[in-house]
């Protein structure tokens, strides 16, 4: 009897099952791109999740307001927050001093709700009768998850219709909840990531009158340069080409990720601002440098300053491209024009979003927002929104308005 064969084949399985781990503030996306916050909750939902590794974001400035600090103080300020290394290259003389300038974080929503209020704490001792099944270490180390499982002992209750006690168990080192009981053999299982010790937020909310903690500040990996003082270019690429060397792209997993701002790149005050192909040669540069590495650049420029033909030319060079454009004050038509121009500081236009790893376009419900200052503290970014025509009536979509100019309608109307 002859021998069997044996089927050879060219496929292989893939026993890497488990996702490269990535270092705090770091985001997975689509198509195996990673994200990194920009500071903006708002501007990181408009983007799809935040600024791609390995993007360049540039920032058009308005002349009549400085709003490009704005974004850029809270993306070097996440930054700083997170650990992640920051370089920081501006026209002015003292670069550091801009640090102190940097708004700290605002209390996160967990850490008020650590506050417990009595009257809530009593409404919760009913479910805390089986607090027996659970260790001393684990009620007094997670008190932020019990209104969790309390939720997920209702839900529980009300699926399997069972008078029964809900039994529920903690563990700490597998993150897990598992809750059962006694009439039926289901399991559920949820993962709390919160439950993970020392875990860093992606993005936060910053308060922009409290000023960064000067531990932050004076780490050790955050080098400043000022280009006011520099004949050419060659010294910030030199200083860009050995930052981003300290985070090579590869297949592994990522354990940080660093951050490049550079302010009014072509600032009158700096020696190069005339040199218009030597300028457009380092964008170049860096952005090939920043694409092969793990970081993303946020450079800012005043479009004014250029010629037609070289703003268009930095433009196309851009992954992200924003620009930001101040209110005037008092602007009556405007204020007929939109609802909550009172609370407006400026506009953001989003012209161009990174497409990494795809060919399909970003198409952008908007690419206009306005900028506000919440309670003066925190920025907002909202979409603009159409005030009444009519005071009264309060309705400006629900009513259509004919194409002709007479009050009579007409064919055309509609």
């Amino acid at each position: 009897m002859a021998a069997a064969k044996t089927r050879t084949s060219t496929f292989s399985r893939n026993l890497s099952t488990a996702a490269p781990s990535h270092g705090p503030g770091l985001k997975c996306g689509p198509n195996g791109t990673v994200f990194l916050s920009s500071g903006i909750p708002d501007l990181d939902k408009i983007l799809g999740g935040g600024f791609p590794l390995g993007s360049l974001v540039m920032v058009m400035e308005d002349a009549e307001a400085p709003h490009h600090m704005l974004l850029l103080r809270n993306f070097m300020a996440q930054g700083l927050v997170l650990g992640q290394p920051l370089l920081y290259s501006s026209p002015a003389r003292d670069p550091r001093g801009f640090l102190g300038t940097l708004p700290s974080p605002a209390a996160s929503k967990d850490d008020k709700s650590r506050e417990r209020d009595p009257d809530q704490e009593k409404g919760l001792r009913i479910a805390w009768q089986y607090k027996k099944y659970f260790g001393e270490n684990q009620l007094d180390g997670q008190r932020g998850s019990l209104s969790l499982v309390y939720s997920l002992f209702i839900l529980l209750a009300g699926l399997t219709n069972v008078n029964a006690a809900c039994f529920c168990f903690l563990s700490k080192s597998e993150k897990r909840v598992t809750l059962s009981t006694r009439n039926t053999l289901s399991l559920f299982s949820l993962k709390l990531d919160a439950l993970s010790d020392g875990k860093h937020e992606y993005s936060n909310e910053f308060d922009l009158r409290k000023p960064l903690e000067r531990h932050f500040i004076n780490g050790p990996r955050i080098d400043c340069l000022s280009i006011q003082d520099c004949p050419d270019l060659s010294t910030l690429q030199d200083r860009c080409a050995t930052f981003l060397s300290q985070f090579p792209r590869n297949d592994g997993s990522i354990s940080c990720a660093g951050r490049i701002a550079i302010q009014s790149f072509c600032a009158p005050q700096c020696a190069y601002s005339n040199m218009e192909w030597d300028m457009l040669s380092f964008i170049r540069s860096l952005k090939s440098m920043v694409r092969s590495s793990n970081s993303v650049a946020i450079l800012t420029f005043p479009p004014s300053l250029l010629s037609p033909s070289f703003c268009k030319r930095w433009q196309h060079m851009a992954d992200t491209l924003l620009s930001v454009k101040a209110i005037r004050d008092e602007d009556k038509e405007l204020a007929q024009l939109l609802t909550g121009y009172q609370d407006m500081v400026g506009f953001l236009n989003v012209h161009k979003v990174a497409r990494i790893n795809t060919q399909v376009p970003v198409i952008l419900e908007a690419t206009t927002f306005s900028i506000k200052l919440q309670k003066r503290r925190y920025l907002v970014l909202e979409c603009l929104n159409q005030a009444p025509v009519d005071g009264s009536s309060g309705t400006s979509y629900g009513t259509s308005g004919g194409c002709s100019s007479s009050s009579k309608t007409g064919n055309l109307d509609f």
